[in-house]
């Protein structure tokens, strides 16, 4: 199965969604594109000018291949347009200067090759009513279409009889259309859909009349075109071959294809062939390109991730059933319900007297138990990730198809090997895996650009639904960004080191088979992770000797950097900043002081002495060790303090 023919049976298998008015963007009919629209026209069935108004809309509109791929080229769409397609007086009041004459004399000016494709599908037979009331208008009104939208105010001109190009210190209220328009060259470079108030029809929009739709496509499907096989669908039959591909597929702005043919101008293919419609290597029908790309659009709106204008990534199945999402963090992927009675949301201080990673594992079974109760065990899953290095072409940048068993099964896998305890901030503690935004904004911080995202995305794809490798330097990058607690915010810090043991922690498990707890184990006695221990219980013990409102960085803390550099000779100068503070500690708090000073012994004496005195550099075990005893002491400390209290009492 190929991209396309997947797309394909995604349309087929939800071709009831066409046309739905809660999508953001709407699943579109064949032969028709998605459009941003400015202005809405409304005419009676007489082709009398009733109203305007201008409002924002993605609208669903007909078009021709060729007018649905233009550029500079005057091809119109044969029912909503630009005004400078619509309108006649369109240059007489804007001010533009028209375009020079074409040598190519079947080559129309913008408001005749309008008329020309608005005048074809009228005398039809697959006229209607609605497309009569428009011709009607225009010819009627001489195509004077920005002096009715003058008269109702959507647009305003000078003294010259000019529409303002811009807004600035009129004294009139500021027409809606200026700020609509605002990024826009002009303010008349605007987009018209209409509407036809005729009292038996029930819909009077005609980007919404489905009757209207099935005219236009039976119209087009009867015009003049290349018949041939089409690869993507296979079999013997003949079809209607694509001679231009659709484009806004991330977006209603995005200008860049995934099919080009355009060897006449552009060169694509250098010479290699002569027809654009493929037929000398292969033939894709209209039927499957429109209908692929048409459900990728809507793919991509409806779930996919999106970063600047140039990367998207979506993951469906070809059902059209709900997937989880593999880009997601494992609290994502519950509702907050779910994980309640997971127990994935932690308190201040988590216990983990039971083990917290069975819990997620326990969790994350449960709920892919659910989703293939749905989807079953066969359903096609089709992750995809599209890229453009320049506005006009796209790339598929990875593409894979998995069975929802497998994709699941995967999923699960990531989560649940990747699971550790996560710090957000307030109100976002979990037990899980983060997302690869987490990872990206770790490695890289947080002013991080689109381009560098949107790599990071790409390379953790193939590691969550493949089980690859996480990119080693994707590792050492969250390992050095959570030894620095210098220069960034502790929440930040606490989210740091979190996602560093995740990642450290998963990449141990392919290459070692080794998989660490999440709670402290007393039985590891290699070196990153003992020196770990010992810089954790080295920064509760100063902290324990802190006044309630005190929040200034420990020693440790201060530290850490070059301890995971030089770790023997750090230890060193943290263990003589100690002194003082144990002086204080074993005066105030005698049970707590031997509490912290049975662990600093405890971990000594578990050191090979080549091991410690060693100046090689940590890797990121140590960070491991580092979380694990800091939870484990917190817990002791408050079992501590409270025996103290009982004895005081």
């Amino acid at each position: 199965m190929n991209w396309i023919e997947s797309l394909y049976r995604t349309y087929q298998n939800n071709s009831e969604n066409v046309g739905n008015e809660d999508d953001r963007i709407p699943l579109a009919p064949l032969g028709h594109t998605i459009q941003n629209t400015q202005i809405e026209i409304t005419l009676n069935q007489d082709g009398e000018f009733l109203d305007a108004k201008a409002d924002p809309l993605i609208t669903i509109i007909p078009c021709t291949e060729t007018s649905a791929g233009r550029t500079n080229a005057p091809v119109a769409h044969p029912l909503s347009d630009k005004l400078k397609y619509i309108a006649s007086d369109f240059f007489t009041l804007t001010g533009e200067k028209r375009p020079k004459a074409s040598k190519n004399k079947d080559l129309k000016d913008h408001h005749s090759s309008y008329l020309s494709a608005l005048g074809a599908w009228v005398s039809s037979r697959h006229g209607d009513k609605k497309l009569e009331s428009i011709l009607r208008y225009l010819s009627n009104n001489d195509g004077a279409v920005l002096r009715d939208l003058c008269s109702v105010g959507i647009y305003s001109t000078s003294d010259e009889g000019l529409i303002h190009k811009s807004w600035k210190g009129e004294k009139e209220a500021k027409p809606r259309i200026y700020e609509i328009l605002k990024n826009s060259p002009a303010p008349w470079d605007a987009f018209v859909r209409w509407r036809i108030a005729i009292p038996e029809c029930l819909e009077d929009r005609t980007y919404f009349d489905k009757v209207l739709w099935e005219k236009w496509i039976s119209y087009y499907l009867e015009t003049p075109s290349t018949e041939g096989l089409c690869y993507a669908l296979g079999g013997n039959a003949t079809h209607r071959l694509a001679t231009s591909h659709p484009k806004r597929i991330r977006n209603v702005a995005d200008g860049a294809k995934l099919i080009s043919s355009n060897d006449s101008s552009g060169f694509t293919f250098r010479g290699r062939f002569t027809d654009p419609e493929g037929s000398q290597v292969c033939g894709v029908s209209f039927e499957a390109s429109q209908k692929a790309h048409s459900a990728l659009r809507w793919l991509i709106a409806r779930q996919g991730k999106q970063f600047g204008d140039q990367q998207a990534i979506v993951a469906w199945a070809t059902t059209g059933d709900q997937i989880p999402d593999a880009l997601a963090s494992t609290p994502d992927l519950f509702d907050d319900e779910e994980l309640l009675n997971a127990g994935l949301v932690l308190s201040e201080t988590p216990s983990l007297s039971a083990n917290t990673g069975q819990a997620v594992a326990l969790a994350l079974k449960k709920k892919v138990s659910g989703y293939l109760a749905t989807l079953g065990d066969t359903t096609d899953i089709v992750i995809l990730s599209l890229d453009s290095a320049t506005p006009g072409r796209m790339a598929i940048s990875y593409y894979r198809e998995l069975k929802s068993s497998e994709y699941l099964e995967r999923l699960e896998k990531w989560h649940t090997e990747t699971a550790w305890i996560q710090n957000f901030g307030a109100n976002k503690k979990f037990v899980g895996a983060p997302s690869p935004l987490d990872i990206a904004h770790c490695a890289y911080g947080r002013r991080i650009d689109d381009k560098l995202k949107s790599a990071t995305y790409r390379r953790l794809l193939p590691c969550i639904v493949e089980n690859r490798p996480i990119p080693s330097d994707l590792v050492t990058c969250c390992v050095r960004r959570a030894s620095s607690r210098q220069g960034i915010d502790h929440w930040e810090w606490e989210k740091a080191l979190g996602i560093a043991c995740a990642l450290y922690k998963k990449q141990q498990i392919q290459p070692n088979n080794h998989h660490h707890t999440m709670s402290l184990d007393r039985k590891r006695t290699t070196r990153s992770y003992l020196y770990g221990r010992l810089l954790a219980v080295a920064d509760l013990l100063e902290e324990a000797t802190y006044q309630k409102d005190e929040r200034r960085s420990t020693h440790a803390a201060r530290s850490m950097q070059v301890f995971a550099e030089r770790p023997f000779k750090t230890w060193t100068n943290i263990e003589t900043a100690l002194v003082p503070y144990k002086r204080t500690l074993a005066t105030n708090k005698p049970g707590l002081f031997k509490y912290f000073d049975d662990e600093i012994l405890e971990i000594m004496n578990s050191f090979s002495p080549d091991h410690f005195v060693s100046e090689e550099r940590l890797n990121g075990e140590f960070l491991l060790a580092y979380h694990s005893q800091r939870v484990a002491l917190r817990l002791g400390k408050k079992a501590k303090e409270k025996e103290q209290e009982q004895v005081s009492a």
